[in-house]
């Protein structure tokens, strides 16, 4: 199996390219700031995923990536709370993009009790 083939690779990569499209639409004033923060986070998710199943051949590499990676994810969920506060996205926009962050965590929270499923030995 690749890393892209993961689900939680997978979707951690849909909602970082939903969140680029949506921050494409913020005020250029939040470009250096609100914008880059929550593009960042998102992107390092899926990036941090892919170097836990890299060293998947030592558990706690792989444990210590992914909780890495379930960090990123939650920063990544705080900041649509600032984006809604500022009017930048609907309650609709805020709700889906929490409720993918949140299913991503589970995904991870998955990879993380359950290593043995992704080729990490004991």
């Amino acid at each position: 199996m690749r890393f892209k083939d993961l689900l939680a690779y997978k979707k951690g990569f849909e909602l970082a390219m939903n969140i680029f499209e949506l921050t494409k639409t913020f005020p250029k004033k939040e470009m250096n700031s609100l914008t880059d923060q929550i593009r960042r986070s998102s992107r390092s998710v899926t990036i941090t995923i892919s170097e836990a199943y890299r060293k998947r051949e030592y558990s706690k590499h792989f444990h210590s990536k992914l909780t890495n990676a379930d960090s990123e994810n939650s920063e990544t969920q705080g900041w649509p709370e600032y984006v809604l506060a500022c009017k930048y996205i609907t309650n609709n926009q805020f709700t889906e993009l929490t409720n993918n962050s949140i299913e991503i965590g589970k995904l991870i929270n998955y990879m993380i009790l359950n290593p043995e499923k992704f080729g990490v030995k004991k």
